[in-house]
């Protein structure tokens, strides 16, 4: 067996053009209206890379969706580049949308210089509109020609819709020696509940990693981290996290280093992740939602996921009540196992309910304690021992608003 030497892992600024042999480009092309920002993003590896992904459950799949799944199968897990536009979802268009979908793809290989099925393609936008083709066509060879080491915010920001902000994250990791990086994008605001195996990620490593290793990697962490937030409880139509692996770090990822390999991609998927929760439609507060108490991991999952998708836990949050009887409510109804004589509710660090009583003469410092923008609620559930976190926010006039009025 190969012994590794792992050193101290290391989050830093950077993007999915920090790893080498990777490009990035980020271009307006015309998709969104004009001010509205990039709505081209391009990744590109220099060799072909060892490809990953995993995609929504959401039976409307669109287009790109079922096309980079097909390319996948086709090339045997190989890509040479992504291409990614925002401002159309490309979904329930329609035979037109997946020759659109599969044309994005041909296009860019075309540039590249590989087979179109090397390529993966992502959508996101409003559902059911045809993409601007004639746009892309006449786009591409320009945003091909922007493609650089230096250029990965700008794709961050072409892969914006109602994102206020981009979410970049990268971290390294020395084995035997020699340092791997992992680099990664991603884009969400609302209609997030990925439930994944609009929310996109993107991520890339210099390391070399077989391809059932990268698939179980992703796989694991993306259970922690995008599988763990919650803006509205929406499964979309294009959720999907890919990875590309081109081995330019000339270190190959085994067994032995595997979980470093696995932790250093959870320290790019878990800010990413929560920035996407930061960044919600209206959010002004981030919340850790910690169930314990729970005779099952997944019992426990599935509680967590129901006070953070709870509107009434949601908008209490945002208004500053330390209603705890709603937090209770909804570990009752969450369908798990629950003892209410051995519940406890607590806000931040202040206990409001255990033991079967209420702790209401705590509720004024509550109140306070929620008046921050970063804040935890948890519940133990008093049936095990299973524990599960989930990020989510809170829900204000403002989402109602955003959503209201995003298809006009």
């Amino acid at each position: 067996m190969t012994t590794h030497t792992l050193q101290t892992l290391e989050a830093f600024d950077g993007g999915v053009a920090t790893p080498r042999g990777f490009r990035a480009a980020g271009q307006y092309v015309g998709i969104k209206a004009a001010g509205k920002g990039l709505d081209l993003a391009l990744i590109v590896s220099d060799t072909p890379a060892t490809a990953a992904a995993v995609f929504t459950i959401n039976k409307a799949q669109a287009a790109p969706v079922t096309v980079s799944k097909e390319h996948l199968a086709a090339s045997g897990g190989v890509a040479r580049a992504i291409i990614v536009n925002s401002g159309c979802a490309n979904a329930c268009t329609g035979a037109v949308g997946m020759q659109d979908a599969r044309d994005m793809a041909s296009l860019m290989a075309s540039q590249v210089g590989c087979p179109a099925n090397q390529v993966l393609v992502a959508s996101t936008g409003v559902i059911g509109v045809n993409l601007k083709m004639e746009r892309i066509r006449e786009g591409l060879p320009g945003a091909i020609g922007t493609l650089g080491a230096d250029q990965g915010p700008a794709a961050a920001k072409a892969i914006m819709t109602t994102d206020p902000f981009p979410k970049e994250a990268a971290a390294r990791v020395s084995v035997d020696g020699t340092d791997i990086v992992i680099g990664g994008m991603a884009k969400g605001s609302g209609m997030i509940e990925p439930m994944m195996a609009t929310m996109l990620g993107f991520i890339t490593t210099d390391a070399a990693v077989p391809l059932p290793l990268l698939q179980r990697a992703l796989k694991d962490v993306v259970n922690d981290t995008f599988n763990a937030i919650t803006v509205d409880g929406e499964c979309s139509t294009n959720d999907c996290v890919m990875i590309l692996a081109n081995g330019a770090s000339g270190v190959t990822i085994d067994e032995a280093s595997y979980g470093t390999f696995a932790d250093a991609l959870r320290a790019v998927c878990l800010p990413l992740a929560i920035g996407i929760v930061r960044g919600g439609e209206g959010a002004t507060k981030l919340v850790t939602v910690n169930v314990t108490g729970a005779a099952t991991p997944d019992e426990a999952r599935r509680c967590a996921k129901a006070i953070a998708n709870s509107p009434l836990v949601k908008t209490a949050i945002h208004g500053g009540d330390p209603n705890w009887g709603r937090l209770i409510a909804v570990a009752g109804r969450a369908g798990v196992a629950f003892e209410l004589d051995r519940a406890e509710v607590t806000i931040g660090p202040i206990v409001l309910f255990r033991n079967g009583r209420p702790y209401d003469e705590a509720a004024p410092e509550a109140a306070s304690y929620l008046k921050h923008s970063e804040l935890s609620v948890s519940v133990n559930l008093g049936a095990g021992t299973s524990s599960s976190t989930v990020w989510t926010c809170d829900l204000s006039a403002e989402y109602v608003k955003i959503n209201a009025e995003y298809r006009t």
